[in-house]
């Protein structure tokens, strides 16, 4: 399966789904951290930006970091 790294900015002013040149993604939320919010939203986001279904998608590591390992 697929794997992609993403840099998680919590509580932002915006959502947004930036791809950078290295590959990677940064991902902007207003949701925050706390109780898994931002995970969730990040997981909604990804999965409106690549066109997949939300249970598709899950992290493998990096649970409570903002940097991320999402397995697609």
């Amino acid at each position: 399966m697929p794997q992609i790294n993403i840099r998680v900015i919590p509580r932002a002013r915006r959502n947004a789904v930036e791809p950078q040149s290295d590959g990677t993604y940064r991902i902007y939320t207003t949701a925050a951290p706390a109780d898994g919010d931002a995970n969730a939203a990040v997981i909604k986001m990804l999965a409106k930006h690549l066109g997949l279904a939300k249970s598709g998608i899950k992290i493998i590591r990096g649970q409570t970091a903002r940097d991320k390992v999402i397995e697609y």
